[in-house]
């Protein structure tokens, strides 16, 4: 094998090594159907920490990156970090499946996880319209059928089927933005675009109605105002652990392309205008996600709300169209994909139970189960942006990016909408440390739950009290943008 050969297939090792775990969970499923339950669950988990270690050793991008594949994918670091998210958010999510009857012990729902991680992992990387669009849909596909995994369960059936047909609507509209960029400019490479945009002599308006229509299909994928109408629904009646996966990792994915096509692929000439369309979304979703969450009295449609509020905090820092507000953006995306993973694991945990998400069921979860009663408040404060968990660090960085660039009142409109985020926050913890409970029952913590919830927690933490390193890498990533 040559060095150019060497280093293309070293760029595509992370989606390499996640086609070899799904292989070796396919073949010990056929081999050991239902002998040993957990067993794929932990054969996905140590390939995951495998893939993990092996991308960090061997797979780490050159300095400004490098173009391979015929173009195709592009091996930096903002697509290497965001891999490393989907890695992680998979692996968490294989733990927490383990212990969820119907879930756990089958074989396809691991291979669909990979799956559609390998998807999330090509639209990080995505330097191209047509790879672009695959990768998005090899991520989807997958989604759909995991929302809807229990089919015994009408909740799940109806999660699976309001996925798929919202998502088929938003990818169509979509692909639609994307053929009119290539019927204007003959181009389909993300970093020829601009120039081939100019040279087309395409009017402001024609090209402001192909963004719209582009970014429906990513709007949808980060559920942010006005496609976020499906959240809700979704990630109540899917399967708790998938909610998860879908609430952090798919989000982190949307972002991670919306951020590569909007500062790579448009004209310098049209990002004030774009900027403000966003800077809009950004309020609209921060306040309507908020003000939403309020009134819920299920917790996994709370999370949901909060997931959509959560969405228009971080294009703030993408409206600040500064290398300081894209840091933010990598930065706050892993804070609040090991603060979201740890919350819903703690629901899973609950649901398993006492066979409900209400909020109420959560009365006296501090004396039922204090270390899950902790994991809940850790991530609850990081989500609200409490010190010293790492989202207090990440908004810090939203917020800042927004005033250095001149949008004050964005930022406060961010740190009031972050004063909203508390009440119902603090709301959960209330009910949790301090409502009597409704049964004497313990909870029982298994050790997949035992090991994740642990490491999530203490990462959250750790994020925020030493969060140089982690910071470090975000800058890394966004430096390859401008």
């Amino acid at each position: 094998m040559n060095g150019i050969d060497s280093a293309m297939m070293l760029a595509i090792l992370p989606e390499l090594l996640l086609l070899l775990v799904a292989g070796a969970v396919l073949f010990v499923d056929l081999m050991e159907r239902g002998k040993h339950p957990r067993l794929l669950g932990w054969i996905t988990v140590g390939g995951l920490a495998v893939t993990f270690v092996a991308s960090l050793l061997y797979a780490r991008p050159p300095e400004g990156g490098a173009l391979v594949w015929g173009g195709m994918l592009r091996h930096d670091w903002l697509a290497f970090v965001f891999q490393m998210m989907f890695i992680i958010g998979a692996a968490a999510t294989a733990l927490f499946a383990m212990d969820v009857e119907n879930l756990g012990e089958r074989g396809e729902f691991y291979i669909l996880l990979l799956a559609s991680t390998l998807g999330m992992s090509l639209m990080a990387a995505a330097a191209d319209l047509i790879m672009l669009y695959l990768a998005i849909e090899t991520t989807s596909i997958p989604m759909y059928v995991l929302a809807g995994f229990l089919h015994a369960d009408r909740k799940s059936n109806e999660a699976g089927f309001k996925y798929l047909l919202f998502g088929a609507m938003a990818s169509a509209i979509m692909l639609y933005g994307f053929s009119l960029l290539y019927g204007f400019t003959n181009e389909t490479q993300l970093a020829a675009l601009p120039t081939a945009i100019e040279q087309s002599g395409m009017g402001l308006g024609v090209l402001m109605g192909i963004v719209v229509l582009i970014l429906a299909g990513f709007a949808f994928k980060t559920s942010v105002v006005p496609f976020h109408f499906w959240a809700p629904d979704v990630y109540q009646g899917a399967p708790t652990p998938v909610t998860g996966f879908l609430s952090t990792a798919s989000k982190a994915a949307g972002f991670a392309v919306l951020v590569r096509v909007f500062m790579s692929a448009f004209p310098s000439s049209a990002m004030p205008y774009w900027g403000a369309m966003l800077a809009a979304i950004s309020v609209a979703t921060m306040v309507l996600g908020n003000t939403l969450a309020i009134a819920q009295n299920d917790i996994k449609r709370m999370l949901a709300y909060s997931s959509i509020a959560h969405a228009g905090y971080i294009l703030i820092g993408l409206v600040t169209l500064s290398e300081f507000g894209i840091t933010g953006v990598v930065f706050y995306l892993g804070v609040y994909l090991l603060s979201n993973l740890t919350a819903f694991a703690v629901v899973a945990m609950v649901e398993k139970a006492d066979g409900t998400t209400a909020l109420s069921d959560y009365a006296g979860l501090g004396k039922r189960a204090p270390w899950l009663a902790l994991a809940l408040m850790v991530a609850l404060l990081s989500l609200s942006g409490t010190p010293p968990f790492g989202g207090f660090v990440g908004k810090a960085w939203l917020f800042g990016a927004a005033v250095k660039s001149d949008l004050v009142w964005l930022a406060i409109v961010g740190v009031l909408n972050s004063v909203i985020a508390m009440y119902y926050y603090i709301v959960v913890l209330k009910v949790a440390y301090f409502d009597p409970p409704k049964t004497e029952g313990k909870i029982a913590v298994s050790t997949s739950y035992t090991v994740g919830l642990v490491v999530l927690a203490l990462a959250v933490l750790l994020v925020g009290v030493a969060f140089a390193p982690w910071y470090g890498w975000a800058q890394q990533a966004a430096s390859v943008l401008f």
